[in-house]
């Protein structure tokens, strides 16, 4: 089968699309023939060797965690899926023909492959950082980069349950973010103030690294009220770095059940096949992503 992989850490180039044997569900998994497949920052994070206490891995490694696809095999017991479901899922080496899943979902009626795919990792990132925040309705989150899979996600839900949500995003995004029921402004200049003149902010989400630490800090008169997904420094500053991963079959299965009553919708920005990979992971790392990025197969 074809496989994306890397031998060595480094920049997008140390990507390869290679020849590789397939891999087989073991117990409590299921292998699905890939159609798609998620890029997430994680990912490319992983492939530059920063996060290797959250992500160990051995060398040379697959790439990608998020997929949907069609069970071909399914794993000593394993209960409720058949050879021929649409699922999807969290697994390992996802950029290839096909994949091991550890925790999947069937797919919801009318969502295509290609959607389906970007949602695993972000809904559950979206769902672990709304509970860790631990806002009320009522009270406002302050989301600095917004647009992303992550901050659609978060933005998406907590509007669903009644907290008020602030994001910043660049200019082209603003309309994207008032879509989703975002008070929304734009990063850069002046922009710490631009939001003080939107409300109160009770909470704080970095999902972009961008440097605003302490800005958020400041904002929300706290560092254990500010949590990030992006910026390893953060704790530097008092600020709770979350990077490990909830329970993700839980995570899919209220993704299932939101995007089946219309209220969650990621759309999907970009699709690349595995020959492209590299600009892929070069696109993601650059940012201003609206909604998801994802590999097709």
């Amino acid at each position: 089968m074809k496989k994306v992989s890397f031998a060595e850490f480094g920049g997008p180039e140390v990507l390869r699309l290679i020849d590789a044997e397939e891999p087989h569900a073991g117990p409590g998994q299921v292998r699905i023939a890939v159609r798609a497949a998620g890029v997430n920052p994680v990912d490319w994070r992983i492939r530059e060797g920063q996060i290797l206490k959250a992500h160990p891995i051995e060398l040379p490694s697959g790439v990608g965690m998020d997929a949907s696809g069609v069970v071909d095999e399914v794993g000593e017991g394993v209960e409720g899926v058949a050879v021929g479901d649409h699922v999807f899922g969290e697994g390992a080496s996802t950029y290839a023909e096909f994949a091991v899943l550890s925790a999947w979902a069937r797919m919801p009626e009318g969502l295509t492959f290609e959607e389906a795919a970007g949602y695993p990792s972000v809904v559950e990132t979206a769902l672990r950082l709304i509970r860790e925040i631990g806002l009320r309705a009522g009270q406002t989150l302050l989301v600095s980069g917004a647009s992303g899979g992550v901050g659609s996600a978060v933005l998406q839900i907590a509007r669903e349950r009644g907290i008020t949500v602030i994001g910043t995003a660049g200019a082209a995004n603003q309309d994207y973010l008032r879509g989703l029921g975002a008070l929304a402004t734009t990063y850069g200049e002046g922009w710490v103030e631009r939001v003080r003149r939107l409300g109160r902010v009770d909470g704080a989400l970095d999902l972009a690294g961008s440097g605003v630490i302490r800005e958020l800090v400041e904002l929300t008169g706290d560092p254990r009220k500010v949590i990030s997904i992006a910026d390893l420094d953060a704790p530097q500053l008092g600020v709770r770095f979350s990077g490990v991963a909830g329970s993700v079959p839980d995570a899919l299965a209220e993704a299932a059940d939101l995007i089946s009553r219309g209220r969650l919708h990621i759309p999907v920005e970009k699709s690349y096949t595995l020959a492209e990979a590299a600009a892929a992971h070069a696109d993601s790392r650059a940012g201003h992503t609206r909604g998801r990025r994802v590999v097709i197969v």
